[in-house]
């Protein structure tokens, strides 16, 4: 029984399990230390001693050590509150993320086979466009009639995407006049004066009188005859914007801006978006809820027809004028 005993207590696992609970240290050869409780129960009468004996010599000193005390456990409270939310917003973010994955990866499931020819897209779309296109839209032009009809809410998300764009380009390339000093002012003018603006060039500018109006109405009848004819507010838009940026470089930035500047690009811009979101989301919502939008689509083949879509090919035609313009200017002098 001694011997039992014996070999127990100089086991190994005696010795592990008065190391983690404190009672030795196995680096120091064994040498046994005191219970935990018995140290804080030290330290916590050294503790109070020390703090009586500063009350009695120093009560200012021992009010300011507590008063920061205090302040240490509330930015310590305040803390722990702030990550507390930080991580319960970051698990509620992962599992919402991890949920859309799931019912995304659940839906393509269900998806019909890619490249199968018996799709809705390589016969029942098509041929819903073709045969009921005229009929619903109003347009003659089957492909602006899918464009801003059919998938308007599509055509709307690239306006977006363009005007995004362009905001973006402003926040990189803009000087701002107002964090500049007088002398930083000063040469930017000349600058501004020697490589931006031309020196006049009677070729250009002649050129530029004759065949700028032919660009913008070119470009007018493009998006106003989009629903008729081949053509739209995308390639109309394109035609406007070179007209402007061929008269910017004719007659330079000074008489451009009387009629053509950065407010006026905003207001135009914002004001075309939200005719075109209000527009559609009421048609789609009538459409969807089987209700008469009351929007006549008018005879096919007249100017007037084709429901929403002429006032929408006017929208994205202004909007990819006014991005076109915009990237030009932007990247040329970093300003409009």
């Amino acid at each position: 029984m001694s011997r039992t005993k014996d070999h127990y207590e100089n086991s190994l696992w005696l010795k592990f399990r008065k190391w983690v609970d404190g009672e030795t240290d196995l680096l120091a050869d064994g040498m046994e230390t005191r219970a935990p409780e018995e140290e804080l129960k030290e330290l916590s009468q050294a503790a109070q001693t020390a703090q009586a004996e500063l009350l009695q010599s120093d009560p200012e000193k021992a009010a300011r050590m507590r008063r920061k005390e205090e302040r240490g456990l509330l930015l310590f409270r305040r803390f722990y509150q702030v990550m507390s939310v930080l991580l319960c917003l970051t698990i509620i973010f992962v599992l919402l993320c991890l949920t859309i994955i799931f019912v995304l990866l659940w839906t393509i499931a269900y998806l019909p086979v890619f490249g199968n020819a018996g799709n809705p897209d390589n016969n029942e779309v098509s041929a819903r466009y073709i045969e009921k296109g005229v009929e619903e839209t109003g347009a003659l032009n089957y492909v602006t009639g899918m464009i801003l009809d059919y998938r308007a809410f599509d055509t709307f998300g690239e306006s977006c995407v363009l005007f995004i764009a362009s905001c973006c380009v402003l926040a990189l390339l803009r000087i701002d006049a107002v964090s500049r000093d007088e002398q930083t002012r000063k040469r930017l003018d000349e600058a501004n004066d020697r490589l931006f603006e031309p020196k006049n060039d009677i070729i250009l500018q002649k050129c530029a009188c004759i065949l700028v109006p032919f660009i913008m109405i070119f470009g007018v009848y493009i998006i106003l005859n989009g629903h008729l004819s081949p053509g739209g507010g995308f390639s109309g838009g394109a035609v406007l914007g070179s007209g402007l940026i061929l008269y910017l470089n004719a007659f330079g930035f000074r008489k451009t801006e009387r009629f053509f500047t950065e407010t006026v690009y905003r207001r135009i811009t914002l004001c075309a978006l939200t005719f075109y979101c209000v527009a559609k989301s009421y048609s789609f919502f009538t459409g969807a809820n089987h209700l008469e939008s009351g929007i006549p689509l008018g005879t096919p083949g007249a100017i007037l027809s084709s429901g929403l879509i002429l006032p929408l090919n006017i929208c994205v035609g202004l909007v990819v004028a006014c991005t076109m313009y915009a990237f030009y200017t932007l990247f040329r002098k970093g300003g409009m």
